[in-house]
């Protein structure tokens, strides 16, 4: 429902009578010209363009690397069936007397103070 601007003005002038503000005809003419103004105005405060994110490179853990190769070297002296899989820095795969096992490496964060 589009409302002209002096209907807009009265209305205006009307519910500052009720709430006990006294406005003149003139600042309520005013005030619905900035009223109808302001629906006109563009809100830009949502970014139109997408930001590129960058990829983020991974940086190795030596430690991990270290105790995965420990670990490997302990199950190859004790002479197991296989080494299946290696995954870098996670886990290792192997079967011994017929059973496989997994040994799977986390690294946990220290406690928060």
């Amino acid at each position: 429902m589009a409302k002209t601007l002096e209907e807009l003005a009265k209305e205006i002038y009307n519910e500052a009578l009720e709430d006990g503000e006294p406005v003149s005809e003139d600042e309520a003419l005013e005030m619905a010209k900035m009223e109808l103004g302001a629906k006109e105005i563009s809100n830009y405060t949502q970014a139109t363009v997408k930001k590129e994110r960058k990829k983020v490179e991974r940086k190795v853990d030596e430690d991990k690397i270290y105790l995965l190769n420990a670990i490997q070297t302990a199950l190859r002296e004790i002479e197991v069936d296989s080494i299946d899989n290696v995954k870098p820095e996670t886990e290792i795969s192997f079967t011994h007397g017929g059973n496989a096992y997994t040994v799977k490496l986390i690294k946990h964060r220290p406690p928060k103070k």
